[in-house]
């Protein structure tokens, strides 16, 4: 009989159980069977797998706190480039995978539980849990950055759900969807109808103020922003988001110049106690970029210091390094300032994008200590560091660079010409003295460049053990001591410290291998004043016999001098804006009794440069120009310029003369255009058209002249304006000059 008993209470268990797990049936123990196994098995692990690869996704993470932070820590891919795996290729990134990962699984578990358990009877959803899988099914391909089928899921709840709370959290993700859709305008409208119920949760109220900020970001509405990262931190719940908040306002404060509203937001980024170090540290960084000469400079150095010191902040190291450097360089702190950046620098786990700010103002305090070749070098560091060569500040540094190159040639023939110049005018016993003391100085310096290499080669064993000729410390690659690598830097570093950087050439000793092009004069000047027999280097006699003793030899170098000091004061001035650095080189210039032609032009640069800092000098230098040189053009410019820039008769501006004489060479009056272009060129050698003159020159030449007197003028164009244009077009043509002229003709 209890066999009986049991056997029916099984069956009918078994049988209420099977008919409860029908979709299709709207009982109570149906609904929260589904519901049960929906929330506490398959959404569980669903969500699990979702809260695992975002917290993976926001600590992996890049952010570029030197730049405004994204709301959203996304980085959104454009395009997707399939590749088929090779086994001769690394491996990809197992963290962006697992994370993918994770997301899939995420948006797997959801579709289950939709398929499994949704119990859609009647157009109503029975099954509570079902409005919470689409929720996650939306999230998941959200940040798998598949927007537009994460939309359709927020917009299936929105359209077949009741749960108020879902609702209004799917209406939050529906709104971040059609921002990074770029459908600004409906998020904006979206979040606002939204927002206007005052019975939200906190959660939901912060969620859409940073989902509406995000939104006028995208727009460019900066107040906007502001405004609703402002009441999204008053609604803060989540931690996290509100130090993000926070430091992104404190940015937005310093780009809007409100700089004490900005302190204040960073200040309170770092009295609170549950942000991210990472925020709070950078939040101490920014308001250290913040400094202005009403800080306290002692009291802002003292707490750049104390984060140094502290272990946990080793990783930013570099940034707090810097910003001290910066602090100490505005308080003409050089020496200081530089010791710093060259500690960022020297932080193991420096950041690139750290490295090419660093570099950068370690060349520019070189650069205006006059030390080009120095600062160049810095400049070059970042160009090869920088993974962004289209980003504007880069190319102001390439920009930079390239004339930079310009300047050092400069530089160096100004040095060079002055110092043979002065070792000329002294008398022979001042020269044998001078001349004495300097091979006695490089004795005693190769000496100790001996004692060096051979401590060396004693510590590192470069020449191998001599009793024992199975020694592996004596060389990698075999017995010959240039086979050890320390042996052969320290090679390379005492050559590149008496030799500079020179290419692998014949005649690789003439220091001219490393300048600019010039003009056949000038290189042949240069190249014998340069050109140094080492074998001879501790002779007097040699030293003495150099010293050039003709006057046609000495002017030209007093020549070449001259130009390169007119030509410094001109780059300074025009590309560079360095007033100083320009005035000090031309003031300098008519030091030296220039020829006529000089003097006039270099006057009214002069005049023109003071004018920017100075206007006592402006005024001395207009003076001059005005009663010595009352006829000239210069002078009519200073006196008359609204004359000369709207005259209607003629236009006298160099752009003018120069578009007058094109008119005439396009309209094929090839006499008149030569005879307006010489006449320019007479009038305009030194302006910064003058290359496009004698371009345009060239080109009439071949016309009137044929291709040998085109060759030969472009020839001139590109020696003497190397680094222009204009020269760097020449020289294209002429290394295919064949091909060119032949096509030319046949026009």
């Amino acid at each position: 009989m209890n066999k009986k008993i049991f056997t029916g209470l099984f069956l009918s268990g078994f049988l209420i159980l099977f008919f409860s797990c029908s979709t299709k049936k709207n009982s109570i123990v149906n609904r929260n069977i589904h519901a049960l196994t929906t929330k506490y098995n398959v959404l569980y692990n669903g969500q699990v797998a979702f809260d695992q690869a975002k917290l993976q996704l926001d600590d992996n993470y890049d952010d570029n706190f030197w730049k405004l932070l994204p709301i959203e820590p996304l980085k959104i891919q454009e395009e997707e480039i399939i590749k088929i795996p090779s086994a001769n290729k690394p491996k990809q990134d197992t963290q962006g995978e697992s994370t993918a990962q994770g997301f899939d699984k995420a948006e797997e578990k959801a579709i289950k539980a939709v398929q499994k358990h949704s119990m859609d009877i009647n157009g109503k959803e029975r099954n509570r849990q079902i409005d919470d899988a689409y929720l996650l099914l939306g999230k998941a391909r959200y940040y798998s950055q598949r927007f537009v089928p994460a939309l359709e899921a927020f917009n299936y709840i929105l359209e077949h759900h009741s749960d108020n709370e879902i609702k209004d959290l799917a209406r939050v993700w529906q709104a971040k969807a059609l921002v990074r859709l770029q459908n600004e305008e409906l998020a904006i409208e979206t979040l606002e109808y939204l927002l206007k119920n005052l019975n939200l949760p906190l959660e939901i109220i912060e969620d859409g103020h940073t989902s509406m900020a995000m939104a006028y970001q995208a727009i460019d509405s900066t107040d906007l922003v502001i405004r609703h990262l402002d009441s999204a931190v008053i609604f803060s719940v989540d931690p996290k988001q509100k130090a993000r908040n926070l430091f992104i306002l404190g940015q937005l404060y310093r780009n809007e110049q409100k700089v004490d509203t900005s302190n204040l937001v960073f200040e309170k980024l770092i009295q609170f106690k549950k942000a991210p170090h990472r925020y709070k540290i950078h939040a101490q960084i920014d308001r250290a970029k913040n400094y202005t000469q009403q800080d306290s400079t002692k009291l802002q150095l003292s707490i750049l210091q104390k984060l140094i010191e502290e272990r946990d902040n080793r990783p930013y190291l570099d940034e707090l390094y810097y910003q001290k450097g910066r602090i100490e360089m505005q308080n003409d702190s050089i020496n200081i300032a530089v010791s710093d950046f060259e500690k960022s620098l020297g932080v193991v786990q420096s950041k690139e994008y750290q490295k090419e700010l660093t570099y950068e103002q370690l060349g520019n305090i070189y650069f205006d200590k006059a030390n080009f070749e120095i600062a160049g070098a810095y400049y070059d560091s970042v160009v090869q560091i920088t993974k962004n060569k289209n980003e504007k500040r880069v190319r102001r540094i390439v920009r930079k660079r390239e004339n930079l190159e310009e300047v050092i040639t400069y530089e160096n023939i100004a040095q060079n010409n002055d110092s043979i110049l002065k070792i000329s005018a002294l008398s022979k016993p001042e020269q044998e003295l001078f001349y004495q003391q300097f091979i006695d100085s490089i004795k005693k310096a190769d000496e100790l460049a001996k004692i060096k290499l051979e401590n060396t080669l004693i510590t590192t064993n470069g020449f191998g053990n001599i009793n024992d000729d199975t020694s592996k410390s004596g060389s990698k690659g075999g017995k010959f001591y240039f086979y050890n690598t320390s042996v052969a830097g320290f090679g390379k570093q005492e050559f590149k410290r008496a030799w500079g950087n020179r290419p692998l050439d014949d005649n690789w000793r003439l220091s001219t291998k490393k300048s600019i092009n010039k003009g056949p004069n000038e290189t042949e000047a240069l190249a014998s004043a340069n050109t140094f027999d080492t074998s001879k280097k501790y002779e007097l006699d040699y030293y003495i016999s150099r010293i050039p003793t003709e006057k046609k030899e000495i002017d030209s170098i007093t020549t070449i001098r001259n130009d390169a000091y007119y030509k410094l004061g001109i780059i300074y001035k025009e590309q560079f804006k360095e007033y100083q650095l320009a005035a000090d080189r031309l003031e300098k210039l008519l030091s030296f009794n220039p020829i006529e032609k000089l003097i006039l032009p270099t006057n009214y640069h002069l005049y023109k440069i003071y004018a920017n800092f100075d206007e006592s000098k402006s005024n001395k230098y207009k003076k001059i120009v005005v009663n010595n040189y009352p006829e000239s053009r210069y002078a009519n410019i200073i006196m008359n310029p609204e004359k000369v820039l709207t005259s209607n008769e003629i236009d006298n501006s160099p752009e003018g003369i120069y578009n007058d004489a094109y008119c005439d060479f396009d309209f094929q009056h090839y006499d008149k255009a030569l005879t307006k272009t010489e006449k320019a060129i007479q009038l305009l050698e030194n302006e910064t058209i003058a290359p496009k003159l004698e371009l345009l020159k060239a080109y009439i030449l071949m016309k009137t002249k044929g291709a040998n007197a085109f060759k030969e003028a472009l020839s001139y164009v590109a020696l003497s304006y190397p680094n222009t244009e204009e020269g760097k077009h020449a020289v294209k043509i002429l290394d295919n000059f064949d091909n060119a002229s032949s096509s030319l003709n046949e026009k």
